[in-house]
């Protein structure tokens, strides 16, 4: 995890632009092309801060970090230079200027009762809240049944990224399973820029960057991404296909928890497979994976 030191300037933040600058042609910002070789894939420093109307000592500044007093006009100028959506600008706006908090554990999140309540009356719907880090403070039985048994897992691994990256029952029940993955790792970097001396995430990246040589890719491209809805398809070892629209909501006087809600088209082959994993689920004792006796990865890596 990208720290913020006085001596190297805000690292999260030069990283941030240079990867959101590489990803842009002059071409699709609309300048004519120089002559010579270019050295690099997209936009020059100075091609940036033409495009934003700053001087190309500022924009330099800027992207080593070194601009701590920069105003929402030159970030706005930027980040329509750069052709950020409303996710990255305001990402950007969090990584540029960083809080200057101490390092310390932030509270423990506690998931209202009467929510709870509200889960466990889904018989037929995954549902589960996640809160800081994507942990998972609570899953009613159907999401168990769809993902796996968080409630008998530590405190520590109830966390959503762990299971995608560390658990391979999670491969292959994701049919895009790099999708949901890269997802995963976006939806941690946008949370990163805002609580950036979270030491618990920063155990979280350092575990998962020495674990899995994917998340660490993938940490390095410094996409963000913020959890809204769409659909997801997955392949349950009992059901089969599924199919499933999601929702992720936030619950009132709680902005730090998201509420996420699985459902299926009506009368499709995925609702007649809910109700097959709601049956299942409702069993004393809903029958066990194969591979669920192994929770985590053992090795670094499986390739090499």
């Amino acid at each position: 995890m990208s720290d913020h030191s006085a001596g190297g300037g805000n690292t999260e933040l030069r990283e941030f632009l240079r990867s959101r600058r590489a990803r842009i042609t002059p071409e699709d910002a609309g300048l004519f092309p120089q002559p010579g070789t270019r050295r690099v894939p997209g936009l020059r420093r100075e091609e940036v801060a033409q495009l934003a109307g700053v001087s190309v000592d500022y924009y330099v500044r800027l992207e080593r970090g070194r601009s701590l007093n920069v105003s929402d006009a030159v970030l706005d100028a930027v980040a329509r230079a750069l052709r950020l959506n409303d996710t990255e600008r305001s990402h950007l706006f969090a990584v540029a200027r960083p809080t200057r908090t101490k390092r310390r554990p932030m509270p423990p999140q506690r998931v209202r009762p009467g929510l709870y309540r509200v889960l466990e009356t889904m018989t037929g719907t995954p549902a589960l809240v996640i809160g800081h880090r994507t942990d998972v403070l609570a899953a009613n039985r159907m999401a168990r049944a769809l993902f796996t048994d968080f409630d008998a897992l530590p405190h520590r691994e109830r966390n959503m990224a762990r299971f995608i990256f560390l658990d391979d029952a999670a491969r292959e029940l994701y049919v895009d399973w790099e999708g949901s993955a890269r997802g995963t790792v976006a939806t941690l970097h946008l949370y990163a820029g805002r609580h950036p001396h979270d030491p618990l995430l920063a155990e979280l990246i350092g575990e998962l960057s020495l674990r899995d040589q994917d998340f660490r890719r993938w940490w390095a491209d410094h996409d963000v991404q913020r959890r809204t809805h769409g659909t997801k398809r997955y392949h349950h070892p009992l059901v089969g296909d599924l199919t499933l629209d999601y929702e992720a909501l936030n619950p009132t006087g709680d902005p730090g928890q998201t509420l996420g809600l699985h459902t299926a088209e009506p009368g499709s082959p995925s609702e007649h497979a809910l109700r097959l994993l709601a049956g299942w689920a409702s069993e004393p004792t809903t029958p066990a994976r194969s591979d669920a006796a192994s929770p985590s990865r053992s090795s670094v890596s499986e390739e090499g």
